[in-house]
């Protein structure tokens, strides 16, 4: 199953097959409103998000019991093959750790190999952090991920569903790798950190003050992360800095995909230097 997804070679273009969107499509498209819940804390299956978008709702999951804070796997838009990098909100809160970093830089690789687009989608809190990871050498094999999306020559389209935090966000093929297009959902949020946890550090000093003086903590914590994501975490921030491209409704997510891919078809691979190949973290 996977082997048909792929070409015969590595010189060869994916093979296509024949499609033809129907009323059962378009409805199951509209559902996508409906399965990422608006609150940022509670999880949900992407895969139901995976399959709203591709075609007959069929998607191919690789290494599907490794890591599964990612998921990695091929699927067709119009009858055209491409590879799937998502995050997997209801495992880990979709964060991405030492084993789901090497598992989506060896997906990202094997497409750019075999020459498929890739599309990502985006809801990770970060990385991972604790001492642990940092002794499993999240630093270096985190890298891997950036490496990979920073050298990939397919198409890369990302969006982003709901949070997109801290360097995870970076390396989640957003612009600053190198990706075609990026698009986020209205409810989305962009940021270094997520509203509370950097009101927890930013405002400690008042939290802590108001909590001497007796008065609401709790009310006072509400009103400045309110402010905060207003004022930080809006995707709209992003999109007047250039970091996405559009705002979508989640509805119209397999249509701009579709198009950006039909648009990115003729995008040619580039030599980008004359040295045989880069120095990747291993």
């Amino acid at each position: 199953t996977v082997l048909a997804y792929l070409p015969q070679n590595c010189n060869q273009n994916p093979p296509t097959f024949a499609y033809a969107a129907t009323r059962a499509d378009r409805e199951t498209a509209k559902q996508l409103a409906t399965i990422v819940p608006s609150n940022d804390r509670q999880p949900y299956d992407v895969l139901d998000v995976i399959r709203s978008i591709v075609d007959y709702g069929e998607f191919v999951q690789i290494q599907e019991l490794y890591a599964a804070s990612a998921v990695v796997g091929f699927a067709c838009i119009d009858g055209h093959p491409v590879g799937i990098v998502a995050n997997q909100p209801k495992v880990n809160a979709g964060i991405l750790d030492v084993n789901s970093s090497e598992k989506v830089a060896r997906f990202v690789r094997l497409c750019d190999a075999f020459n498929l687009p890739v599309v990502t989608l985006v809801d990770t809190p970060g990385y991972k952090p604790g001492s642990d990871q940092e002794h499993a050498g999240i630093i270096r094999r985190g890298a891997k991920v950036i490496y990979a999306y920073a050298n990939a020559q397919v198409p890369l389209v990302t969006v982003i569903l709901r949070k997109a935090f801290g360097g995870a966000y970076i390396v989640m093929g957003s612009k600053s790798m190198g990706a075609d297009f990026n698009y986020a959902w209205p409810t989305s949020q962009i940021a270094v950190l997520g509203a509370q946890g950097a009101v927890n550090i930013i405002h400690r000093k008042d939290l802590q003050k108001a909590k001497e003086r007796g008065q609401d903590v709790d009310a006072l914590r509400k009103k400045l992360v309110e402010n905060y994501e207003n004022t930080t975490v809006n995707a709209n921030l992003s999109l007047e800095t250039g970091q996405i491209d559009a705002m979508i409704d989640p509805e119209q997510t397999r249509d701009v995909i579709a198009n950006s891919l039909k648009i990115l078809r003729s995008k040619k691979r580039v030599s980008r230097t004359g040295k045989h190949h880069g120095n990747q973290p291993m």
